[in-house]
């Protein structure tokens, strides 16, 4: 692909390109069906976005999505298929040494396909007997647990529960999800602090805050209509303050494309702040703002800290007040990059907001110290009471449409033992309690020969995981891998000794069982539950739905004999809604809460301040700076998504918002460091990064200046994978450290 030169990054996120990209889009799905599908895209008789997990308000806007929205709607809507015919003329190595946006382009999958052992090419193969494969390597196995269940948050809540019956009526615990690679550092914290794993607040908390804190998390690129509540919250004066290593276009001011203004590209100002970390300096600045707030409360007793909230509803505080005094400002500073004089800048504007929002991402979780990123954040929120009230809690934005859904119905490695006794009680068995493997430990179990058999249920396994060279050895040691997709992905070609393609209906798509129409339900990121209900015609009669594979696949391998209603679960997804309702929490009369509009919000105990941990308190934790040093030549590297990208479906190798064209292998440099470096904008380097000992390096990046601070870099997502090894994740989440990784650069 010839190189472009840079484009000079937009002055406000949306606007007129927004549009303009939409249309394009749109055209590619054909005008008329494109425009038909958009009109139901997050409408209550419509179906959810994929594209993000951001919550809608009733009622509904009649264009209720965004510019990444109509990406992901027309990627899954496309008229392109992938046929047996494209398998026929093309061997696995042909196809694999195509790019990812080459394979994701050929469109939808229309069959069941099948790569026999020692084959070169996949060729068609019925259901029955795809099942049937499956089944017998299930059933050949040494033990269950030798069987790995992947799933990708775009699963549907009635799929999601489906398989992980599936795979405890088989016998294992081994459910990775792609929760483990992105938000677990968040479900870790929170569960440790405030007793429960999600955030606390809903849309209607944005209207009445007065600050919201976005750390660590880009909208503009990643949850696009979040800004229009940005947006509104800005314009009734409530401020913004942005940390983040990178100043990012969506938080500069965003050109509402529903409005004139915005479509002439007048944008509206967001943030007020902002504070522009070094990469891993998260835990030292939140430390240096509550230092702060500790010398206000000093100088006016009772102004600043919600001493009757932390009386009575807190425990730590001492020990974490004595802790954060002892450290110095020097200290805070060399480990964050950010003066004392903006740590108290930005103390004062929490100090004088009564009602405070803290929204974060990956920027936060994906470090080895992700879970004490979360939980600083929460001893921020503990000092004022900011937890439990309206407007005001924590919010982390989960980045797939269902991955919060996923949890909920018990896709999770490590499940809570009420969990599998209300499972047990409902179906009459009894589920294993051993825990399971989550993503790293299955990589390695795959490796290792501990695992033979990998299915999974969405995703992209082999692009989206860490070290990518090692887990595309493990997946290729497996005796079976299974993918159960929509499009073609690097999954597909990156196989065991015999492999399967099983294609399943996608969001947008009509699903009719035994001539009854169908819906499913998802979970956004503030606990709302809603229907999703396809409306075009599927792209081939061979698609079968999710919860439909899961069923087949689980009568073919635990067999007709098997006590469970897998047939009618599959033709009726009221029965599936029946039985979750009994088992999870908060899903009582799912099937009627779930047909009233907007469907129903599951409960928040600590938004009512009633704080499920082991002393009723929520918890003030003490954190370590994490140690930053690094050698000489050394930076820190982050991996980012472009604009142009959905997790590992990249849609261009342009990143609008940050002037790159034609080009995906980039490294992302301040200025003073190419300069110290030696380098030059535009000139191709190696990255390699050191981690205990072992270096990994990759060739061909182009320098691209940014405003990001000395020391630190930034690479795009899943090119920079295979830089980040398997075992470099957060303590006590095991999320892989993407967003912390010591690099060298080299000419080459």
């Amino acid at each position: 692909m010839s190189e472009q030169a840079p484009r000079s990054p937009r002055s406000a996120a949306a606007g007129p390109g927004a549009v303009l990209s939409t249309v394009r889009r749109v055209g590619q799905m054909g005008f008329s069906r494109g425009l038909t599908v958009l009109a139901h895209v997050n409408q209550v008789d419509g179906f959810d976005c994929p594209g993000c997990a951001w919550p809608e308000a009733l009622p509904r806007h009649r264009l209720e999505f965004c510019e990444n929205g109509a990406k992901a709607i027309a990627h899954e809507a496309t008229r392109k298929r992938v046929t047996r015919e494209l398998f026929a003329r093309h061997s696995i190595a042909e196809l694999d040494a195509h790019d990812d946006q080459w394979l994701e382009a050929q469109g939808r999958l229309t069959e069941p396909m099948w790569l026999p052992p020692g084959a070169e090419r996949y060729e068609p193969i019925g259901w029955d007997a795809a099942f049937e494969r499956i089944a017998a390597h299930l059933r050949a196995l040494g033990s269950p647990d030798e069987a790995i269940f992947y799933t990708s948050g775009r699963t549907s809540n009635e799929a999601a529960f489906l398989w992980q019956l599936f795979a405890r009526a088989f016998g294992t615990n081994n459910l990775p999800d792609c929760s483990n690679m992105c938000h677990e550092s968040s479900g870790t914290g929170l569960s440790e602090t405030i007793g429960e794993g999600k955030g606390t607040v809903g849309l209607a908390d944005f209207e009445l805050c007065d600050l919201i804190l976005v750390l660590g998390q880009n909208p503009g690129s990643n949850h696009p209509r979040m800004l229009t509540v940005l947006q509104a919250a800005k314009r009734r004066g409530c401020a913004i303050a942005s940390v983040n290593p990178l100043r990012e276009r969506g938080l500069v001011a965003f050109a509402n494309p529903q409005e004139a203004l915005g479509l002439l590209g007048v944008g509206t100002p967001l943030a007020d702040l902002f504070v522009q970390l070094r990469v891993g300096g998260d835990v030292a600045l939140l430390q240096g703002v509550a230092k702060h707030l500790l010398e206000l409360e000093a100088a006016a007793p009772g102004r600043v800290l919600d001493r009757a909230f932390i009386d009575a509803h807190t425990q730590g505080f001492e020990a974490w007040r004595a802790a954060v005094e002892r450290r110095s400002f020097d200290e805070l500073e060399r480990a964050s990059g950010i003066a004392r004089s903006s740590m108290c800048e930005l103390a004062e504007l929490y100090a004088r907001s009564e009602r405070v929002i803290a929204c974060w991402a990956m920027g936060l979780t994906q470090h080895a110290h992700g879970v004490a990123n979360v939980q600083e954040v929460v001893n921020l929120l503990l000092l004022r009471g900011n937890i439990g009230r309206p407007g005001a809690g924590p919010c982390p934005v989960r980045g797939h449409s269902n991955v919060q859904g996923d949890r909920t119905m018990g896709i999770w490695e490590r499940p809570p033992a009420d969990f599998l006794d209300r499972l047990d009680a409902e179906f009459a068995f009894a589920a294993p309690r051993a825990h399971g493997h989550d993503t790293v430990s299955a990589i390695h179990a795959l490796h290792d020969g501990r695992a033979q058999v990998f299915v999974a249920l969405g995703g992209n396994f082999a692009r989206a995981t860490p070290d990518t060279e090692l887990t595309q050895r493990a997946l290729r040691r497996a005796a079976l891998t299974v993918q159960i997709s929509t499009t073609l992905n690097r999954s597909h070609l990156v196989h065991g000794r015999e492999a399967l393609i099983l294609p399943t209906l996608g969001r947008t798509e009509r699903d009719v069982r035994g001539g009854v129409a169908q819906f499913v339900t998802v979970e956004d990121s503030m606990r709302c539950v809603h229907r999703s209900t396809g409306r075009l015609e599927p792209a081939t009669p061979e698609l079968r739905s999710e919860p439909a594979i899961v069923c087949g696949l689980a009568r073919a391998t635990l067999g007709a004999a098997h006590p469970f209603a897998w047939e009618s679960f599959a033709s009726d997804y009221d029965q599936v809604r029946e039985h979750i309702a009994r088992v999870v929490p908060g899903c009582e009369d799912m099937n009627r809460r779930v047909r009233e509009a907007g469907g129903f919000v599951l409960p928040s105990a600590a938004g009512a301040r009633a704080f499920r941990t082991g002393s009723g308190r929520a918890h003030f934790t003490v954190q370590e700076i994490p140690a930053h040093a690094l050698p000489p030549g050394q930076l820190w590297l982050m991996t980012i998504r472009s604009h142009d990208q959905y997790n590992t479906t990249v849609y261009s190798q342009d990143d609008r918002y940050r002037g790159i064209a034609g080009d995906r292998r980039v490294v992302f440099l301040n200025r003073e460091d190419i300069a110290v470096q030696g380098l030059a904008e535009g000139e191709r380097v190696e990255l390699s990064s050191h981690w205990r000992g072992e270096t990994r390096t990759l060739a061909g990046f182009r320098v691209h200046a940014y405003d990001l601070p000395r020391g630190c870099a930034a690479a795009y997502f899943p090119e920079a994978n295979p830089l980040v090894p398997v075992d470099a994740f957060a303590a006590g989440s095991r999320t892989p450290a993407y967003k912390s990784l010591p690099v060298s650069l080299r000419r080459g």
